[in-house]
């Protein structure tokens, strides 16, 4: 730097620091007549005052040497989106931080690697994160951390958390299920066994046949669904949508249905085989208008459930745990409730009487 600059430089440096005090006597003189009189809002000087007050214009250029590589951009693209950074804080000049050194070239030196701070400073000119194939996102991660560019930091992590999620644990889409019966040929058991499939939209597929035991299927839109002669045991359907799917003789032995809605649903086989549902939990489900006539309860839970106009001829619900469960015009002829508990259970409007012998035989 020539003697005619380093001058330029320390009058430029005067003027702000004169210019600093200025606001600062103002703002104090101010508190001091809002202390004697009346009272008046004094808002502090927001970082434009700052920026004015050192010498840089929101709309001045500036360049930044980082690692040998030169970047030019504003004060207003370094301070705008993230006044906190360590970016801002060089230039706002508040006294919080000091820039940097400059090279022969005037720009600032920054010894950080270029190749991981081009994302960073296109992030801080429109707001996303762009990022070649080719560039490490955990490299550009720890090079906002280091800038303190929260915004970025906050995104960049939970987008590698959802990269390192196992393949193995992640959801399967309504895609991946399609493709995988499309690849699977008609005679070969299609097998979903301990897979993920919450909250996948699978509604009007065709699924007779297929092992869904130990599935997670929760929160599933299953509605309209064949899911005839599949295996459903210890399977986790909580609050899954399955309002009129065809469960003909399925096997849901222990299956998890709490909350699940099933109104409308199919589970009578015409052949006479029983669809098996012993031990279910069906704790707050809807299965209002279904039909369910054979259908095997045993020691299923149903308390509080919906079963308006429910067709139960000749179900197996001994030891069903039926406590607040809503039975109104449902048909339970020849339906076994030995040793229901039917504590404020609604029996209103029954479609046949229920008799005394059907809860204790």
């Amino acid at each position: 730097m020539t003697g005619e600059e380093r001058e330029d430089k320390a009058a430029e440096n005067c003027q702000a620091l004169w210019n600093f005090f200025k606001l600062s006597n103002q703002m104090n003189s101010d508190l001091k007549e809002s202390g004697s009189g009346a009272r008046k809002d004094v808002a502090a000087p927001a970082a434009g005052d700052f920026v004015a007050a050192s010498g840089f214009a929101p709309n001045r250029w500036v360049k930044l040497n980082v690692g040998g590589q030169i970047y030019a951009t504003t004060i207003d693209t370094l301070v705008g989106r993230e006044p906190d950074s360590m970016l801002a804080r060089m230039f706002l000049q508040d006294g919080s931080m000091m820039p940097s050194e400059r090279d022969e070239q005037g720009a600032y030196l920054i010894d950080r690697s270029p190749r991981y701070f081009e994302p960073i400073i296109n992030y801080l000119r429109h707001g996303q994160f762009v990022c070649d194939s080719n560039i490490s996102v955990m490299g550009v991660l720890e090079e906002a951390r280091f800038f303190g560019i929260f915004s970025l930091v906050t995104h960049l992590e939970e987008r590698l958390g959802q990269q390192e999620t196992p393949l193995g644990d992640r959801p399967l889409t309504r895609n991946d299920v399609i493709k995988a019966i499309i690849q699977t040929s008609v005679i070969t058991e299609l097998r979903f066994q301990g897979v993920n499939l919450s909250g996948a939209d699978l509604r009007k597929l065709d699924f007779r046949n297929i092992n869904f035991k130990y599935a997670n299927m929760s929160h599933c839109n299953l509605s309209h669904t064949n899911l005839n002669y599949c295996c459903l045991e210890r399977a986790d359907l909580q609050y899954a949508n399955l309002e009129c799917a065809q469960l003909v003789s399925v096997r849901g032995l222990c299956a998890n249905m709490e909350g699940a809605n099933l109104r409308g649903c199919n589970f009578e086989d015409p052949t006479g085989v029983r669809t098996n549902l012993e031990g279910v939990n069906l704790k707050g489900a809807c299965l209002e208008s279904s039909n369910m006539a054979g259908v095997n309860l045993r020691v299923a839970n149903l308390k509080n459930a919906n079963m308006k106009n429910c067709n139960l001829r000749a179900a197996v619900l001994a030891g069903a745990d039926l406590e607040k469960c809503n039975l109104s015009g449902s048909d339970l002829q020849e339906a076994n409730l030995r040793g229901a508990n039917l504590k404020d259970a609604e029996l209103t409007l029954m479609v046949t009487p229920l008799h005394m012998s059907q809860a204790i035989r």
